[in-house]
């Protein structure tokens, strides 16, 4: 068999609509594994919550999580690679993000920082309801981002901007851009993800692929967003789905059907297994 290693985004891809993992998806994962197939899944949340789903599927490899910019072995929560973002970086997108009065949140290795609960915390604090206390997401809530980040040692690993009004998004990512040592990135149509300048999911394949000496012409890797076309550049087949964006899925080696469709099993049965 050619393949040897999948990887999977978790939003909008592994994921339904219902943040879930259908039975479909579970059994062929499950088969990937009995073939010998290493699984790993690479997205753009926090390792803590990214670890959850690894666990519930028996998933060895090590996580990418935050596009990247934190690797970690599941078993023993060791940190394999790890790109903050620059300290003086950090201070300049805080004041982009306040003086366009834009929902924003940072995340270090277990926390994310808020100065207002609105999307994306909301999900987290509704996330802990669910969750047993070693799965719990702290959401530490700050007065004021600038401040906060100056008196408190934080090692950021990635930062979000969340708003529907696409013309002031438009004019962040246009101001961020004068910013040095940063990646912009997109995992949602509202949102803005800024990363290290050297993260990226693609990057973190390629170290997954170092570690277990595959070449990336026997990786297939999902996704459904334009954080994950980084993605492409490193596996043999990059799979957009269904309900991925338009351009992702030009850019796509292969189109499955969507999250809601099962489309990772889809994917697996008509790629690896010819059904």
């Amino acid at each position: 068999m050619k393949y040897k290693l999948v990887v999977l985004d978790m939003d909008g891809t592994l994921l339904n609509s219902y943040r879930k993992i259908s039975e479909e998806n579970k059994k062929a994962i499950s088969r990937l594994q009995s073939s010998g197939i290493k699984v790993a899944i690479a997205t753009g949340r926090i390792f803590t919550s990214a670890i959850f789903y690894a666990r519930l599927l028996g998933i060895e490899a090590p996580i990418i999580a935050c596009n990247g910019a934190i690797i970690k072995d599941g078993h023993n929560n060791k940190t394999l690679d790890i790109k903050p973002i620059n300290k003086d970086s950090i201070s300049k997108i805080i004041e982009v993000f306040q003086k366009h009065k834009v929902y924003f949140h940072m995340y270090d290795e277990e926390n994310i920082y808020v100065e207002k609960s609105k999307f994306n915390s909301n999900i987290y604090k509704n996330w802990n309801e669910d969750q047993s206390k070693k799965h719990k997401v702290h959401v530490e809530k700050m007065e004021d981002a600038l401040d906060y980040f100056k008196t408190n040692n934080l090692n950021v690993l990635k930062m979000m901007a969340v708003d529907d009004d696409n013309n002031k998004m438009n004019s962040i990512r246009e101001e961020l851009k004068r910013i040095k040592n940063i990646t912009i990135d997109k995992s949602w149509y509202n949102n803005l993800e800024v990363m290290n300048k050297a993260v990226s999911k693609g990057n973190g394949i390629k170290m997954l692929s170092e570690i277990y000496n595959i070449n990336s012409e026997d990786i297939i890797a999902f996704g459904d967003n334009y954080n994950d076309l980084s993605m492409k550049d490193s596996v043999g087949i990059f799979v957009a789905m269904g309900n991925g964006e338009k351009y992702v899925k030009e850019q796509a080696d292969y189109v499955t059907t969507s999250n809601d469709e099962h489309g990772v099993a889809r994917g697996i049965e008509n790629l690896i297994y010819n059904n």
